[in-house]
């Protein structure tokens, strides 16, 4: 009984022994492999592989591409349409971005309020809040502006300025609303077209975002 403990401890000791020894060996040729891999090769370079039918080929990410070209005006007129659009994107884009946080971190906020009571009180103070931060700014809009945010918060929101009114307020709060809204020439369920209606919209933009303007 002593004889067969010795033998297996003295088993154990030895594989013990061999995997420090040769451990460290082992990790540094998978350093080296490693480093292998990541480095270049002196010919060609390395990219991913897929296997088709027993032969392999290549796979090679394209980054994106931007392709633009500059607008040829007709008139002169149509040249300072496209200025002034450029300078309303630039002035009323970050409000539509801000909208859409806005709105994403008050639905958070609402999923987990269950007592209609305490949702009616949430949105008022919202309201209250966005009052005091930004009725001051959004009064200096113009009609155009104004109109253009309302197209670039369903953009940014997937939800129209009703939609929003709507789900924060109620029916009857949105009717009314959309009534007011018309008789200023604004219509509150107007959406974004970035392919027909609102392409030059779309590429001013673009233009913002890129910092180019």
């Amino acid at each position: 009984m002593l004889c067969r403990f010795y033998k297996y401890s003295r088993t154990i000791v030895v594989t013990g022994f061999y995997c420090l020894l040769f451990f460290p060996l082992i990790l540094s040729a998978q350093r080296r492999a490693a480093a292998d891999i990541m480095s270049p090769p002196e010919i060609g370079f390395r990219c991913k592989a897929e296997i088709i039918e027993g032969d392999t080929f290549p796979l090679i990410d394209l980054g994106t591409v931007e392709v633009s070209t500059q607008f040829a005006f007709k008139s002169r007129r149509h040249y300072e349409q496209w200025t002034r659009l450029k300078a309303n994107v630039k002035k009323v884009y970050p409000y539509a971005i801000l909208a859409a946080a806005k709105l994403k971190e008050y639905d958070k906020a609402l999923e987990k309020i269950n007592n209609p009571d305490l949702k009616k009180a949430f949105v008022k103070a919202c309201e209250k809040d966005l009052r005091n931060q930004f009725e001051e700014e959004l009064k200096g809009l113009t009609v155009s502006q104004g109109k253009l945010l309302m197209k670039l918060i369903d953009r940014e929101t997937q939800k129209t300025t009703y939609e929003i009114v709507k789900q924060l307020r109620g029916n009857f709060q949105a009717a009314m609303w959309q009534t007011l809204a018309c008789l200023f020439g604004h219509n509150m369920k107007v959406e974004y077209d970035p392919l027909v209606e609102d392409i030059l919209t779309e590429r001013a933009i673009q233009l913002v975002e890129r910092g180019e303007f």
